[in-house]
């Protein structure tokens, strides 16, 4: 690979961070003009303290930024490139990614899963994890990812505050050189929520596991999505994701992210 990039805005430019720091405003509009929006924004910048509304009135969505616009460039580069713990290893294309992250939105959407509904992503390192967020992100649905080292205790905290519909988790991952039983956990978790409807499992470690009528396998359900999902025109302010302070000071407080500003 030959590509090379430069990481941090204005890392090695200091004119471009004293520009940021003097009239941020007027810098960070023209940092947006380097995504991609459906329709342009009004106001840069609605500041009523201590609330922020960045790009009032745009429309925009992170997966199409992250995948659709790089299909005529670089559809066959390397979107990921993963090595597992064990050993095991995989490479995905902007186009296959593109693929996946589709399928998956459709099968949210067979799951009930509408636009503003929240969904929990307790996952190892693998591939399906970044599918899934931006297959979220992708239909309008918020995302939140909890460490997969938490407990049940920890995550039934953030469901239960979430209120997610869906909770995609896999039936195990390897730490350490042991596998490390995902599946059982959010069992314990999300016992008595009614409002979580389904559970998707990835089965990544192929540990034995106990299944209920919420459980729904991932490659049951990729298989008979559709790989075509148009991404939702999204206001700026539309919340991408929420994540978690660690908790240690009380129960965790969810810190919600809204798609324009964060992908800015």
């Amino acid at each position: 690979m030959s590509d090379t990039y430069n990481i941090g805005l204005g890392n090695n430019e200091p004119d471009t961070r004293i520009k940021a720091d003097s009239d941020f405003v007027s810098f960070w509009d023209d940092q947006a003009k380097n995504l991609f929006w459906f329709s342009p924004w009004e106001k840069t910048l609605d500041w009523q303290p201590p609330f922020a509304r960045w790009f009032v009135g745009g429309t925009i969505n992170a997966s199409y930024n992250a995948l659709d616009v790089h299909q005529d460039s670089k559809s066959q580069k390397p979107a990921i490139l993963w090595e597992g713990e064990n050993g095991d290893s995989r490479i995905l294309t902007y186009e296959q990614m593109l693929t996946e992250v589709q399928k998956f939105s459709n099968v949210l959407k067979s799951l009930g899963v509408e636009k503003g509904d929240r969904v929990t992503l307790y996952l190892p390192m693998i591939p399906e994890l970044p599918i899934a967020m931006l297959a979220c992100a992708r239909i309008g649905a918020t995302h939140t990812v909890i460490f997969s080292g938490f407990s049940a205790t920890s995550i039934r905290d953030r469901v239960y505050d979430s209120k997610s519909k869906v909770v995609v988790t896999a039936d195990g991952g390897y730490r350490r050189g042991k596998i490390v039983k995902l599946k059982e956990v959010v069992d314990e978790a999300i016992e008595g929520f009614d409002f979580v409807k389904n559970v998707v499992v990835v089965e990544r470690t192929k540990n034995e596991i106990q299944m209920s009528s919420k459980d729904k396998l991932w490659i049951d359900l990729m298989n008979n999505a559709s790989d075509n999902c148009p991404a939702e025109k999204l206001d700026s302010t539309h919340p991408l994701y929420i994540l978690y302070t660690s908790g240690t000071t009380g129960k965790p407080k969810g810190v919600l992210h809204g798609t324009g500003g964060y992908l800015t």
